[in-house]
């Protein structure tokens, strides 16, 4: 696979994700590479929340991955503390190349190491390759998710 590295997203980073976010049917709706603006705020928030955990896979100096890594402590199963994997995404060029499994893998890594007993994650009930991709990595469809738009 080369040489890869997994680190935190900065400001600079902020272009290649939102390409990243808004390469796929659902993306392409609701995202707006036209404006960065609300994108590096976001990521600002997102760098002074010792929780959360937006990174970057970068091969050859070029953004090619992206994921947000959440840790929320919780009173449930005796006080554990999960993580959520969110917005994944891979570069069409990177697609089929192992990525995608080495990056998950390093999440769930990282989530162990902060001590969580869980990691989760939702995915559109549209992405089908996405939902056998997670399921091949031992991620069991349990629950059903709703969302309120506000």
């Amino acid at each position: 696979m080369g040489d890869l590295e997994i680190r935190p997203a900065v400001a600079d980073d902020v272009p290649a994700i939102v390409a990243m976010l808004a390469d796929d049917p659902l993306g392409a709706q609701r995202e707006s590479p036209d404006d960065l603006a609300p994108y590096v705020a976001a990521l600002e928030r997102l760098s002074s929340d010792p929780n959360q955990r937006l990174v970057v896979a970068v091969r050859e100096g070029r953004v090619v991955g992206t994921l947000q890594l959440t840790l929320v402590p919780g009173l449930s199963r005796h006080g554990a503390t999960r993580s959520i994997i969110e917005g994944v995404r891979v570069h069409a060029d990177e697609r089929g190349s192992g990525l995608g499994t080495r990056f998950i893998q390093w999440a769930i890594e990282e989530s162990r190491a902060a001590g969580c007993q869980l990691v989760q994650l939702t995915s559109d009930r549209s992405r089908t390759d996405a939902h056998r991709f997670y399921e091949r990595l031992g991620f069991e469809a349990s629950h059903v998710g709703f969302k309120l738009q506000l």
